[in-house]
């Protein structure tokens, strides 16, 4: 398999530089008139692919598959499967992040062979970046990618993240990490999550990979102000939408013309 860092750059190039979300959390399941149940999720996500089959990255929020049990884990193993087929790269955005055992288990069900295993997965390295170790390695092995959170945007992050030591903030270590990792392996398929409405930013110019921003539209992130975030090199940046887009559900063309108004305003980080 083509490492996931070219796959990216090729599928947003080709199908622009924007990652929508699948977030079917029970407020939306209720406006768009669907149960808060397994098949609800369901329904839901049927829309979702439907809409989003053309675009480059979709990511599934797994809290809100997981909140449904099996069921909801069935339902996400049917969507990873459609949007694959329809040649989208499917970023998990589980968030997982553990130590020794646990975290193998974690890179194997995200990464290796399991039915959950995604083109790419979010991860939390607050465990010391080491920890990620079993799933840096099962997700080079297999062509996937990672997403490592550094700088996010909620307020409650800013206590750890812009914390200081060896005269670098912890966020700044995070992405020198990363940074070292891609450098070492070359395929720039190991990326950061960086939030869109952050004042103070990471130095991401030496990263050699992927720049996942969340946040751009009902959030507060404006989709003009991305260029060279941080330092990013051109073409690296990938915002992320959900809840500009999925409140226009649940007609199938309302959300893909929403999501295509949202890549057009981004169009311009592909130059």
């Amino acid at each position: 398999m083509t490492d996931f860092g070219a796959r990216l750059a090729a599928s947003m190039a080709s199908r622009g530089p924007l990652c929508v979300g699948i977030d079917p959390h029970p407020e939306l399941l209720t406006a768009w008139g669907l149960p808060t149940s397994a098949e609800g999720l369901r329904r839901f996500c049927d829309v979702c692919v439907d809409a989003f089959s053309g675009f480059a990255v979709v990511k599934p929020q797994v809290a809100f598959f997981e909140a449904h049990g099996a069921a909801g884990y069935s339902v996400l193993e049917e969507v990873i499967r459609a949007l694959r087929a329809a040649g989208v790269l499917v970023l998990a955005d589980a968030k997982r992040g553990d130590i020794g055992t646990t975290m193998a288990a974690y890179a194997a069900a995200w990464s290796g062979d399991s039915p959950l295993a995604s083109d790419a997965v979010t991860a939390s390295p607050y465990l010391g970046f080491g920890s990620l170790r079993p799933l840096l390695d099962t997700a080079a092995q297999n062509g996937r990618g990672v997403f490592v959170l550094a700088a996010t945007s909620n307020p409650e992050g800013a206590s750890v993240q812009l914390a200081e030591a060896d005269g670098r903030s912890v966020a700044q270590s995070i992405v020198d990490s990363v940074a070292k990792e891609n450098l070492s392996a070359g395929t720039g398929s190991i990326g950061v999550v960086v939030g869109a409405t952050l004042s103070t930013l990471p130095d991401l110019s030496a990263l050699a990979g992927p720049v996942l921003v969340p946040g751009v539209g009902a959030q507060g992130g404006k989709p003009d102000a991305l260029r060279a975030l941080g330092g990013a090199a051109a073409g690296s940046i990938l915002p992320a939408v959900s809840r500009e887009v999925l409140r226009v559900g649940p007609d199938v063309a309302a959300l893909r013309a929403a999501g295509e108004r949202m890549r057009d305003a981004v169009a311009y980080l592909a130059e």
